[in-house]
């Protein structure tokens, strides 16, 4: 019994690794989230995107609840996110959409305006969006939602833009403030080979999954799980236009488009964060 005693931590130890290598099993999405994601309001076009995007398992994965208090950072034009979310936290949550700066950066000015769901006068915004909270997050508007009240802060494909504008460790220690404590960072980004340098700028859309990582926990964050739901392995990585150079984005316009359309969606990594000290 005393090896027992010994043994067991080692085993606990060894299975918890393991669980983050692989990803942590989530339970199954709920009824609520189907209902979101299956609503006949989504414009079609995004729909389409769903075999790519998988929001059922993503947003199970990070752990969003119809109750969570979420910011959505950038969410941008297509508002791929927003138009589950807004209705999945219509009821019960809190559902901040945080836009970017038109006197801001490059990357801030590209995300200011909002979806056209909450465009203009909100006595028109379209029905299941009228509790959206929108603000904004840029180096000169840390504070998208009052500190220490985010139950989950999720952005998707912005961290190369922050690396971009080179303000990107600013921008993780404003959500690290925004979080409650223990609060969970969602994020996930377009995946670089590990084999080659990274680009401190990212200008090619691509980050390394390990150095997207040692740069959020230097923020403040531990990493609890990663998951290859958006995997892509026919993504080499390397395109004459970057990451644009693949779907949904086709930079290269008719230039090979069913070659690349063929490859899909980029390889991206999912990581989830749990805010610390």
């Amino acid at each position: 019994m005393p090896q027992l005693t010994h043994r067991l931590p080692i085993r606990t130890a060894l299975l918890s690794s393991l669980a983050l290598l692989l990803g942590v099993a989530a339970a199954p999405p709920s009824d609520a989230l189907h209902r979101a994601i299956a609503s006949p309001e989504r414009d079609p076009a995004q729909v389409q995107r769903d075999g790519a995007r998988r929001p059922a398992e993503v947003l199970t994965f990070i752990g969003v609840r119809p109750t969570s208090t979420i910011v959505e950072i950038w969410p941008g034009k297509h508002a791929y996110w927003t138009q589950i979310l807004a209705p999945y936290l219509h009821d019960r949550g809190t559902y901040y959409l945080a836009l970017g700066d038109t006197a801001g950066s490059g990357a801030e000015k590209a995300f200011a305006s909002p979806p056209t769901e909450v465009a203009g006068d909100a006595a028109t915004w379209a029905a299941g969006f009228d509790k959206v909270r929108l603000t904004q997050f840029s180096a000169a508007h840390p504070d998208p939602a009052p500190a220490g009240s985010v139950d989950t802060v999720l952005t998707f494909r912005n961290l190369h833009n922050w690396m971009g504008d080179g303000d990107a460790p600013q921008l993780l220690a404003a959500i690290h403030t925004a979080l409650k404590p223990g609060g969970i960072l969602g994020i996930e980004d377009h995946r670089a080979r590990p084999d080659r340098p990274q680009d401190p700028k990212a200008d090619d859309g691509y980050v390394r999954q390990d150095y997207a990582i040692a740069l959020i926990e230097k923020a403040g964050f531990k990493l609890v799980a990663t998951s290859e739901i958006e995997k892509n392995p026919r993504d080499t990585t390397h395109w004459p236009k970057g990451v644009w150079t693949l779907p949904p984005t086709f930079a290269m316009k008719d230039v090979d488009r069913a070659k690349y359309a063929a490859i899909g969606e980029a390889d991206n990594f999912l990581l989830k964060f749990q805010k610390i000290g």
